[in-house]
């Protein structure tokens, strides 16, 4: 196993130990399976699985995740050693990438089985590529039926005529997968797909007890390429196995697999929607105190000593102790408006929960109203207002969170910078401590990292307007030793990183000045100006048009770039580009959010990026992405067009303790220069969201927590 490989599976390892979900058996090639063949069934909605399996001369890393009810997507990284053997003697083996797509027809029944179609390796190199019809029963709760037909690489063994051949003739043959079956093009193989001979398989489960399960397998893919390259041997279609369960989401399988290999099988499904510490460790929130004694509170009487506090300075620190930082205090009348910034929650409603408790603890009964405005960085985002007595009487109800939603007024907070404390700007702030880089999927090594020392500075100087930036030290890694240099035919706007990273060694990833505002109600506006990110430095400027609570939201950005000299410092190359976007958010509901982003990337190429996500109430998102631009897919090189898969999760879905901040991977199978978009920090859709969107109505279920 390579060292890569050692570390997919180390970080498998560790999200598997801290996930409590219910497991499921995956097959070798990460979906819910036999042992190499796959079945009609499917993960719980929404559930995430991973997979390292190894046999013979092949090992196999895959995510697959549970994006509706009925389907599920599958991204795959195999290692296939001596696969090209003396014909290639400086890379004899094969890193492949593939991804599958899964669609459940029909749930099982009590009379009828779960039906199921899929396709493996679609826009891969079709090494793996084939389609199925499926269906799987399940008798007495114990033995599990699965019976199937495949076309491609899932009829090469016991291949018979294609059924379709009889209704259309072009189902009679198949044109090879990618290039062949080897290198291919990173295209979708719309042209394949149930084409060719189709071959039976299926197999059967028998789930002995709680923990161990037995599998008998008759395989319809003969390894055709594996054989003939003399990497494997298969002297029998039937492959037999035992799965353990080590815990609800930890399984060990072993197998026993044409009659010639043994192979074994970490597999761990975890569920994104329910954090290790589900009930959270944080500190409760302090109990309402009645009317009465806040009035009869020091800060609140008529006189008190010089050394006394008064309530702006207790209500101050009472909202620092929450995690708050209170900018602004105006009082008017009977009411009350303050201006916070939330370091702590994940969720915003808890923020506003908790300020609002601090403000009903603090001021005199007098105040009857309270107006929490959601700050970022100084910048009015969105107003919340509340009554003092619905606060103190829905606390206890049993639907008190969502009564008190209908009862607040959530508005626009356009202009509302009044009551600023004069003590609050600037102000600056700076964190020290270690960072770890990727790249993966390096021909020479399919997982590289560096670890290193990392310091970042801000300086808030007034609402809205920051200078920031990031320094990197490098300490231990293999970054720089990435030798594959870019052939492409196109600018090299991303394909030379390699040289960034053997050039560099401290490195200023950013230095930038950045100005935030508010033109207009339902509008925010952006510039940034200075060394951008790693790469590139320049003016960056956005405006966004996003109405409050609104499911859309519609932006634009302007940039002029220029490309960095390798060593990250201060010099640039002589390469520049003028690049800009519009973009298109929607929140599609039930979890699932939208993006289209149509415009000029950093090679010169026009088109547009297409996101997809799930989004979890939690903040924990999966999602996939790709970019279709006029380089086409030969001067794209290998893998056609930029595709990738997104995982975000909070920091505090590992700890249970509140957090703002979140740990991030974009999984790229190959990095090229088309699609290539420049990095912004502080985009603005998602520098408002959670204070703007219906992202802030979801998670008020947390406004008394």
């Amino acid at each position: 196993m390579t060292r890569g490989f050692a570390g997919f599976l180390a970080m498998v390892c560790y999200v598997g130990w801290i996930s409590h979900s219910a497991a499921q058996n995956l097959s070798t090639y990460g979906t819910p399976g036999l042992i190499d063949m796959p079945t009609a069934e499917v993960l719980p909605d929404g559930h995430l699985g991973f997979t390292v399996a190894g046999f013979g001369n092949t090992v196999r890393g895959t995510m697959v995740f549970q994006m509706l009810p009925g389907v599920y997507g599958t991204f795959r990284y195999s290692f296939l050693q001596d696969f090209f053997g003396s014909a290639q003697p400086t890379a004899p083996s094969l890193y492949d990438r593939s991804f599958d797509i899964h669609f459940q027809l029909r749930h099982e029944s009590k009379k009828w089985p779960s039906v199921a179609i899929g396709l493996r390796d679609v826009g891969g190199t079709g090494i793996y590529a084939g389609e199925y019809l499926v269906a799987t029963k399940t008798f007495a709760d114990r033995l599990i039926v699965t019976g199937g037909m495949g076309w491609g690489r899932l009829a090469s063994n016991g291949g018979f005529q294609n059924p379709l051949c009889f209704n259309n003739n072009r189902f009679c043959t198949r044109p090879p997968s990618g290039a062949g079956g080897i290198g291919g093009t990173g295209q979708l193989d719309f042209g394949n797909w149930f084409r060719g001979d189709a071959a039976l398989f299926g197999g059967l489960k028998y789930q002995f007890n709680d923990r161990v399960a037995l599998l008998l397998e008759y395989s319809s893919d003969s390894y055709t390429q594996e054989t003939s390259r003399g990497i494997m041997a298969v002297n029998s279609p039937l492959n037999f196995g035992a799965t353990y369960q080590l815990s609800d989401a930890t399984q060990l399988s072993a197998y026993y697999m044409y009659g010639s290999e043994f192979g074994l099988q970490l597999s761990y499904v975890i569920n994104p929607a329910s954090p290790r510490n589900n009930a959270g460790t944080e500190n409760a929130p302090p109990a309402l105190v009645p009317v009465d004694q806040v009035a009869a509170a020091s800060w609140n009487l008529p006189k008190r000593r010089p050394d006394q506090p008064g309530a702006q300075q207790v209500l101050a620190q009472r909202i620092k102790d929450e995690g708050l930082l209170l900018e602004g205090l105006q009082v008017e009348g009977g009411t009350a408006t303050v201006r916070i910034e939330n370091f702590r929650y994940g969720s915003s409603a808890q923020a506003v929960g908790r300020a609002n408790r601090a403000l009903a603890n603090t001021l005199p009964p007098r105040i009857d109203t309270f107006v929490v405005v959601l700050l970022r960085n100084g910048l009015p985002i969105t107003r919340i207002e509340t009554r003092r007595s619905d606060f103190a009487a829905l606390e206890q109800d049993i639907d008190g969170a969502w009564r008190s939603l209908a009862r607040a007024d959530v508005g626009d907070a356009f202009r509302m910078y009044g009551g600023v404390l004069s003590e609050i700007y600037p102000r600056f702030d700076y964190r020290l401590g270690p960072y770890i880089a990727f790249a993966f999927f390096d021909p020479d090594n399919p997982l590289r990292g560096d670890v290193g020392l990392q310091l970042n500075g801000d300086i808030i100087a007034r609402p809205g307007l920051t200078f920031s930036g990031q320094l990197r030290q490098p300490i231990f890694g293999n970054l720089d030793q990435a030798r594959r240099l870019s052939n492409s035919v196109i600018p090299h706007v991303r394909s030379d990183w390699p040289l960034y990273a053997k050039a560099s060694d401290l490195e200023l990833s950013h230095l930038t000045a950045e100005y935030i505002w508010r033109p207009r109600r339902d509008f925010f506006a952006r510039l940034t100006a200075g060394y951008l990110e790693p790469m590139y430095g320049g003016v960056s400027g956005e405006v966004l048009w996003y109405p409050l609570g609104s499911r859309l939201a519609l932006g634009a950005e302007l940039n002029w770039t220029r490309q960095r000299d390798f060593d990250m410092m201060f010099d640039f190359r002589d390469y520049n580009v003028t690049t800009g976007h519009a973009s298109a958010y929607y929140d599609l509901g039930s979890d699932y959010f939208a993006q289209l982003d149509a415009g000029r990337y950093l090679a010169g190429d026009w088109g547009a990026t297409f996101t997809l996500k799930r989004e979890f109430n939690n903040g924990f998102k999966v999602g996939g992405f790709f970019t279709l631009t006029t380089v086409s897919f030969e001067d794209f090189g290998e893998g056609s067009f930029d595709k990738g898969i997104t995982l975000e999760v909070p920091l505090s879905w590992f700890t249970g303790k509140p957090s703002r901040r979140t740990v991030g991977q974009t999984i790229r199978p190959i990095l090229r220069d088309g699609g290539a978009r420049l990095i912004v920090r502080n985009r603005l859709f998602d520098y408002t969201r959670a204070e703007r969107g219906p992202q802030l109505a979801s998670q008020w279920g947390r406004y008394f927590k």
